[in-house]
């Protein structure tokens, strides 16, 4: 969905829990306002953006799926 949407999606994997509840929009390097516009592009409510800033991931935003993405609604 993110890649047919315009944004570059580098590596998908596991995350290290597999019981996150609500799903997450992690900023890596200080650029809320992309995590933002991932975040909205997926239904994410703002409240689930949060910043964990990682230089060494080489990435810019992780998306974390969470229990929740039955419910999301990508492009509202």
């Amino acid at each position: 969905y993110l890649r047919q949407n315009g944004f570059d999606v580098v590596e998908m994997k596991n995350y290290k829990s597999s019981n996150v509840p609500q799903t997450l929009v992690i900023d890596r390097v200080g650029d809320l306002a992309a995590a933002r516009r991932v975040a909205a592009s997926l239904g994410v409510d703002e409240k689930n953006v949060i910043q964990q800033l990682n230089p060494d991931y080489f990435v810019d935003v992780s998306v974390v799926i969470g229990e929740d993405y039955q419910s999301m609604r990508p492009g509202h």
